[in-house]
């Protein structure tokens, strides 16, 4: 058994103990403090990070998934600022109701952490921050297993984080991160049931179910994004057009791009005209004799299914069929298909007019989110603070039996 994954375990968890019932106000000044040492440590954390990126190169990574990985002063100061919003926003611990009982009893439900969250996650940097801070604003310990190609930025990062949290206060243990990346470590993280309340993986589909099918923990499935923009018979094209290339070409390496194209056949030959022309003067290869194993495949990169389809019902079941349960967009100015589509569609996020590429716990309102999740229990969705917590019963009596 790994016993420094072990003792890590550990520690985390009893500073989930002491994180838990601490107040609002040290967990606030421990998420400011990580803000203010993230922009003084810039330097060290780039440095750390071309480290990464240089041994990405060398190792082929594309280019879409290096994007993901870079670090520069302004992502920094972004992922900082980031984290500042997360601490002005209300405090979700505590939340709650009470009702008495006839026979006297006051019960209460209160909102309180989860405990000691595992995450496993891929390239992007960035979440060892999301993850981290968003855990301390709920009141949770986190223990973190990056990728191997962020190992370096990553490790920074954490040691930068604990040192300010400790320094606001908290314990500094409530983060831990694991440095051997190796899958040994990894299966090993995913049956620390004894330590670990729920694991969270964030990143691919072959990630997601290795933690899926090995974990001996409660898993939240986060993250794989098959999203897909339909094309109605009675969309306005132009609007069509600008939310299809938002959604497949701002960031074509995050979970909520799109990844195929339905088009309705009445309107397919003038709107394909179009955004043939616009999508690859953006770079984007646009499959228009897609497979069946297209249609599965969640590119993260500039790389188009696209479908002419008969019919909304078409289009509809094809994103059931085919998708991750993500988020799916429908261009129309039909409302009786709009509504359609918003009933029928089994997805996290379903979108009227508007680019699938909003799907985002900051863009929702959440600050952030530790992933979003495509399963339907205990979350769906963006998963910002009251994602991250679970309820407590408080019964209150004066020497009540039962008979």
């Amino acid at each position: 058994m790994n016993e420094k994954l072990i003792a890590q375990a550990q520690k985390a968890r009893e500073a989930a103990y002491e994180l838990g019932v601490s107040g609002i106000g040290v967990r606030n000044a421990g998420l400011n403090a990580i803000a203010d040492s993230l922009e003084a440590g810039v330097d060290c954390i780039i440095k750390a990070n071309a480290v990464d990126v240089e041994n990405a190169k060398k190792a082929g990574l594309s280019g879409s998934m290096l994007d993901r990985l870079v670090l520069n002063k302004q992502r920094i100061q972004s992922i900082a600022a980031a984290v500042r919003d997360i601490a002005l926003l209300p405090d979700v611990l505590g939340e709650g109701e009470s009702w008495e009982r006839p026979n006297g009893l006051v019960i209460g439900r209160k909102r309180v952490p989860l405990g000691l969250i595992g995450i496993i996650y891929e390239s992007r940097p960035n979440v060892t921050v999301d993850a981290a801070v968003l855990c301390i604003k709920s009141g949770n310990a986190c223990l973190l297993r990056g990728g191997s190609e962020a190992i370096r930025t990553n490790l920074e990062l954490a040691r930068i984080m604990k040192d300010a949290i400790a320094k606001a206060g908290l314990p500094k243990h409530a983060i831990e991160i694991v440095e051997d990346t190796s899958r040994e470590t990894v299966t090993a993280m995913m049956k620390l049931n004894q330590y670990i309340d729920v694991l969270i993986p964030r990143g691919g589909a072959g990630l997601i179910k290795s933690v899926t099918q090995n974990a001996a923990i409660s898993v939240i499935e986060t993250g794989t994004g098959n999203c897909h923009t339909y094309i109605d018979e009675f969309a306005d094209l132009r609007m069509g057009l600008e939310i299809l290339i938002n959604a497949k070409c701002q960031r074509p390496s995050v979970c909520n791009a799109c990844e195929t194209l339905l088009v309705h056949e009445k309107i397919a030959k003038e709107f394909m005209s179009q955004a043939r022309k616009e999508l690859v003067k953006r770079g984007v290869e646009v499959r228009e004799n897609a497979t069946k194993e297209d249609y599965y495949t969640e590119y993260n990169d500039l790389i188009l299914a696209v479908k002419v389809v008969k019919s909304i019902d078409e289009a509809i079941a094809h994103i059931n069929k085919y998708g991750s349960k993500h988020s799916d967009c429908i261009v129309t100015k039909d409302y009786d298909n709009s509504q359609k589509f918003l009933k029928m569609v089994d997805a996290a996020a379903v979108y009227v007019n508007a680019s699938t590429r909003f799907t985002d716990g900051y863009e929702f309102g959440f600050g952030a989110e530790i992933g979003i999740s495509t399963q339907k229990l205990h979350a769906r969705g963006p998963m910002g603070l009251r994602e991250l917590t679970t309820v407590k019963y408080i019964i209150m009596g004066n020497g009540q039996t039962r008979g």
